[in-house]
């Protein structure tokens, strides 16, 4: 990793004590692309980034941040692309079930199979987890490790 300050675009990496791992991101335009946990980040990661600052804050405790205004660009098709909008919403601290989800957003439909299919594949490829919180559903899998799940739900004391 590289000590000098970056500029906006590119690949930046803090290492997380509360994760006991990095987070890493990917920025593109001014708009996240990619959030990943790897053990070690990639060489040429800048540390310096104020989306890192950001992340370090929230995942103190002391920050209730939704990261909601954060622009991303998740490279995925509009179907998937709508669910983790909606995921967006879910406040701080709240968790809901796949099917409260599907109920809250118009074009989905709780009763249809395919559109709860739809959102666990669309968590499940979740290129940008804890900017869109998908491990605030509760029963459906998450973009993230599962300890990082865990860890997140943890902070913001989600119950599951």
């Amino acid at each position: 990793m590289t000590d000098e300050p970056a500029g906006d675009d590119g690949v930046f990496a803090r290492e997380s004590r509360y994760l006991e791992t990095y987070v890493q991101i990917v920025v593109e335009d001014g708009h996240i692309t990619e959030v990943t946990f790897p053990e070690r980040p990639d060489e040429s990661a800048g540390e310096k980034h104020p989306m890192l600052d950001r992340i370090e804050k929230y995942l103190t405790g002391t920050v209730k941040d939704n990261f909601d205004d954060v622009p991303v660009s998740p490279d995925v098709p509009d179907d998937i692309a709508q669910v983790l909008e909606a995921v967006r919403t879910i406040p701080y601290g709240t968790a809901l079930s796949c099917a409260e989800l599907l109920r809250e957003n118009k074009g989905l439909d709780p009763t249809l199979a395919s559109d709860h299919d739809l959102v666990r594949v669309a968590l499940d490829a979740n290129p940008t987890p804890l900017v869109i919180p998908d491990h605030r559903i509760r029963d459906a899998p998450s973009g993230a490790p599962p300890a990082i799940e865990q860890r997140l739900r943890s902070l913001e004391r989600i119950v599951t």
